[in-house]
């Protein structure tokens, strides 16, 4: 080294990247952090979880559902001989599908672990709710079967009825007799139907898909909820009568009712122009016909004038006098009944006491000689078959013919035929053996009653309580949401709603801020050609001119936006909770008429829906019925009784 300089150390090279030991030190991997190893394991072990949990469930899962396939095989089986009204046959149908049910329960507690897990343990709940509800719903059948085998006889149903032996008034007898044992079972019903209730509650059918492949799911589970909430509600609510219908039925005492027939063909708001009446007596069971008798000559028989109201004035033809053949003008029957009450307190003094009032139509009468066949008295023949000189059932054409043909003599009691056919279709209903008729007239009286072409208002409160529960009465509903009832009253136009034909178009226009705005359209066409009403021509008048006095009622507090069509001045008012829009029009025989209003609804949609009530006017034939909301139909419907539903 030379002096004066100081030895300069180089750093060593750096391995060069290719050559081996360079490599492995280059590739050399950092160490894994701890958490990560944890999470991968945990992962692992979770997908290893997660694969037996799925091969468990599908293991447990293929039991459950060949349990479940064999209950709804049975369930159908056993819907199948209940529709056959065979008792005996329904209560071994009924056992054998309890014991299904317990099958399906065994298999559900086998996963009920997983209603401990998030989105798995909700649908495991639902299940045990529905198996549930439907082991509760059982018992309710079962013991509703045990009620009614000892009177299957009598209701035209088949089982071992124990009322087999006697007449059919002393079948009936010891039938209401015996009516009052049945009382404790409707409690044993109603708890059964409560737990139905408490479980069906439970599941919300909006967690669930609207479809699985092409199998509709949402909307099916939402509707047969919906079906059992609305059965189980009319059963607990109707339990007032049927508490009371021993009584009714005169157990305790004979009870009077006076009975009028309402003619559909000349419309008015309860379901038709009362043409005849009578006091029918029940006693045990035992109906006598006391008294009937033709409403013109009651009304002749008032000792006080009533002068006509407004509306009779304004629409009617030369009528300056409320008569009782004109007292239902209120939609409401239970307010029009009322009505005709007072009428006959302050005007007929003679007149017998009566512990209600039942009203029935035309519909009924076909509906009971079609099962019992025709009639003949004084050399007519009263028939269901459709008769071509009115395209109606020939008991309609012979009943108007004798009661309102013009003739050379004087016919007296000419509209009290209705009072003879009436006792004549009793004395056959009850004077043979009752599984002749007795099942198929007791279940037509039912629809006929659903359809509100039977209708009932009992003095008793808690009778009337529940005759109301089951909508039987014919009135009016308060409802929270939107609303509509159309009634139409024929001021003078022979029978001509025997041929008219109604439709009735609402179109629902809901704007961004939920305001809802409705145009509802009626048409009305009458396709026969006009009758020969000249009174001097002594012809049949069935078809003329229809004057019709038209409401339409509507939520209380909606806005009147348009009115077309009308022949009158349009009114707007308040009246039974609602806000009606009245006006008048004419329908000539082959012609057409239409109405159409507009109107914005007192509140505004709320989360997207609305519900609807449609309310049929009794006496009406199923008008066909169209919903269209921000134009798109919703459901196109013949109206055959009340009709609630949600619009989306």
């Amino acid at each position: 080294m030379t002096k004066g300089f100081q030895k300069i150390q180089l750093n060593k090279p750096k391995p060069s990247v290719s050559s081996p030991k360079g490599m492995k030190h280059a590739l050399k991997p950092k160490k894994s952090h701890p958490i990560l190893k944890v999470t991968g394991i945990v992962f692992l072990v979770l997908l290893v979880l997660v694969g037996l949990t799925g091969l468990f469930v599908f293991i447990q899962g293929k039991d459950l559902y060949a349990a479940v396939q064999k209950t709804s095989q049975v369930a159908g089986e056993t819907y199948a001989v209940a529709k056959k009204q065979d008792l005996e046959a329904t209560k071994t149908k009924l056992a054998e599908l309890e014991g299904q049910l317990k099958n399906v329960d065994s298999n559900v507690s086998k996963i009920a672990w997983l209603k401990h897990l998030p989105v798995l343990g909700s649908y495991e709940k639902d299940i045990e709710h529905f198996v549930k509800a439907a082991q509760s719903g059982v018992q309710a059948g079962k013991i509703t079967v045990d009620t009614l085998i000892p009177y299957a006889d009598l209701l035209g149903l088949k089982g071992k009825s124990t009322f087999v032996a006697g007449s059919a008034d002393e079948r009936l007898k010891m039938a209401v007799e015996t009516l009052d044992k049945v009382v404790p079972n409707l409690d044993k019903i109603a708890e059964q139907i409560g737990v139905v209730n408490k479980e069906l509650e439970q599941i919300d059918p909006q967690r669930y898909p609207e479809k699985i492949g092409s199998r509709t799911v949402r909307s099916q589970l939402q509707m047969t909820k919906d079906i059992f909430l609305e059965t189980s509600s009319l059963f607990v609510n109707a339990q007032p009568f049927l508490r009371k219908l021993p009584d009714i039925l005169g157990l305790n005492k004979p009870k009077n009712y006076l009975v009028i027939f309402q003619n559909d063909a000349e419309l008015r708001a309860t379901g038709g122009f009362i043409t005849g009446f009578g006091i029918f007596k029940i006693d045990k069971g035992k109906i006598q016909v006391e008294r009937s008798d033709d409403i013109y000559k009651l009304d002749a028989a008032k000792t006080k004038k009533f002068p006509a109201p407004s509306p009779i004035l304004k629409y009617h033809k030369n009528v300056f006098n409320l008569e009782l053949r004109d007292s239902n003008l209120s939609p409401d029957f239970v307010v029009s009944m009322k009505d005709l009450e007072k009428m006959l307190k302050e005007s007929v003094s003679s007149f017998p006491q009566f512990d209600g009032i039942i009203a029935i139509d035309t519909h009924v009468l076909v509906g009971a000689i079609r099962i019992l066949g025709e009639f003949n008295i004084g050399g007519r023949k009263y028939s269901a078959d459709i008769d071509k000189r009115c395209d109606c059932p020939r008991v309609i054409y012979e009943l108007e013919d004798y009661s309102t043909r013009p003739v050379a003599f004087l016919r007296e009691d000419r509209k009290d035929i209705i009072g003879i056919l009436l006792y004549q279709i009793m004395q056959r209903s009850f004077g043979i053996s009752p599984s002749k008729y007795w099942g198929k007239l007791f279940q037509m009286f039912l629809e006929e009653t659903r359809q509100k072409h039977v209708l009932f208002y009992f003095h008793d409160e808690e009778a009337q309580k529940g005759i109301e529960a089951m909508n039987f009465a014919g009135r009016i509903l308060p409802f929270e949401g939107d609303y509509l009832h159309i009634s139409d009253v024929n001021f003078a136009g022979a029978k001509s709603n025997m041929f008219i034909k109604q439709s009735v178009k609402q179109e629902i226009e809901v704007a961004g801020d939920g305001t809802i705005t409705k145009t509802v359209t009626i048409s009305y066409k009458n396709p026969m050609e006009a009758s020969n009403c000249n009174l001097e021509a002594g012809q049949l008048c069935l078809n003329g001119i229809l004057r019709n006095w038209l409401r339409v009622y509507v939520p209380e507090g909606s806005t009147l936006l348009e009115f077309t069509g009308s022949e009158k001045e349009t009114v707007t008012y308040n009246e039974l909770g609602k806000t009606v829009f009245e006006g008048f029009m004419t329908v000539k025989p082959q012609g057409a008429a239409q109405v159409r209003l507009r109107y914005k609804l007192p509140f505004k949609q709320s989360q997207g829906k609305f519900d609807l009530l449609i309310q049929k006017q009794p006496g009406t034939d199923a008008p066909e019925y169209t919903v269209i909301k921000n134009n798109k139909q919703l459901d196109k419907f013949s109206l055959l009784t009340d009709k609630k539903m949600t619009v989306k």
